[in-house]
């Protein structure tokens, strides 16, 4: 793309008020955002509903180039990628939705047009429950489908497990994120992000010298979900984010997923409410995730190996798995107790079971079963 259909793209977001299915619109009508600002004057033939104050506007672009003169500075100094609705690597399944960006900033060596590509948001305050569901999840995906794109937001929580199990799993995570490119929100996250530069990337629609206010946190969710071929929501209370990202991938027609949750638990009922009211599927282990998708997987692949939930157990690790799927997270004397086995036989069973990945000891001698 050239650099100056750049340069009247970053212009063209300040002109419109950072709203962006106007800028699309206009974009689309003219046919690119330079041709935008050489019919700035009759702007009104072209697009009706635009509005007596933006076509007033609309006849003075001084400040808005400036500033994108500034901006296309900055982004060469940081060897970022503008990408504008006209660039091959453009977002695809981003540039069909209504409201999509004109122009992104992107630092990474991800392909953002891969063939399978699924975000995975929720709570930020997520339980170890919705941590093992993720990391369980990416692992099991990973010998289906080695070829998959993880994008989610960069936040605490669900966030930022999504994107380092990913890198854990060697697939490329991008995240998009609610300011420009000159910060990373929240700081606490900058290593996991300079890894994603190398393994995935860092995506956002906002210039430099942009704070992540609460506003673009909202806004930046569309871009989540319309990336995606589907979105896939661990743990949500009844309010948050990553509901908003459902819905928002729901409006642009692509599938959403969610992990149900214990009842009564407030970071469920998010999750289980969706699934009750049927505007997210159920889904218990990447093998159903894959299926509902029509993924093309490994296992199509004579060597392919699918990997199970749980590995065989025997008569006695199935009966603790049993007892920890009721009541997680129980001490060993407990366990022997509900199960009657002597303490010694138990103990090498736990270990069994954690050499195979089933349960993990934690602190004052507990084990948690690993979903």
């Amino acid at each position: 793309m050239t650099s100056e259909e750049v340069y009247y793209s970053i212009a063209l977001t300040r002109m419109t008020g950072f709203n962006a299915g106007m800028a699309l619109r206009l974009c689309q009508a003219m046919g690119c955002a330079q041709a935008v600002y050489e019919h700035r004057r009759d702007i009104g033939d072209a697009v009706a509903d635009t509005t007596p104050r933006l076509r007033q506007a609309m006849q003075h672009w001084d400040d808005a180039l400036r500033r994108a003169a500034a901006e296309m500075e900055f982004i060469d100094k940081n060897h970022i990628r503008a990408l504008t609705l006209g660039d091959p690597d453009y977002p695809q399944r981003l540039s069909q939705c209504p409201d999509a960006p004109v122009v992104l900033y992107y630092k990474g060596t991800a392909n953002l047009n891969q063939s399978y590509i699924l975000n995975v948001v929720g709570t930020r305050h997520c339980t170890t429950y919705g941590q093992d569901l993720v990391r369980r999840f990416l692992s099991d995906l990973r010998q289906l489908c080695p070829q998959v794109l993880v994008v989610s937001g960069l936040a605490y929580g669900i966030d930022i497990c999504a994107h380092r199990h990913a890198l854990e799993q060697g697939y490329d995570t991008v995240g998009v994120l609610a300011h420009g490119l000159d910060q990373i929100y929240p700081p606490a996250h900058r290593d996991t992000a300079t890894q994603m530069v190398s393994h995935g990337g860092l995506l956002t629609e906002y210039m430099s010298q942009t704070d992540a206010l609460p506003n673009n946190f909202r806004q930046r969710n569309r871009i989540i979900a319309g990336l995606s071929d589907a979105t896939i929501l661990v743990e949500s209370a009844i309010k948050g984010g990553g509901l908003i990202t459902c819905r928002i991938a729901q409006e642009y027609g692509r599938d959403v997923f969610a992990f149900p949750g214990a009842v009564g638990m407030p970071h469920s009922e998010g999750c289980n409410r969706m699934i009750q009211s049927n505007t997210a599927a159920l889904l218990t282990s990447a093998r159903d995730f894959v299926d509902a998708m029509t993924w093309t997987t490994a296992r199509q692949h004579p060597e392919a190996v699918e990997r199970q939930l749980f590995p065989d157990l025997t008569a006695d690790e199935q009966q603790v798995v049993s007892l920890l799927q009721q009541t997680n997270d129980l001490q060993l004397n407990v366990i022997s107790v509900k199960t009657n086995l002597p303490i010694g036989q138990l103990t090498a069973m736990l270990f069994s079971l954690e050499m195979k990945g089933v349960v993990k000891p934690l602190a004052g001698g507990t084990y948690h079963l690993i979903c």
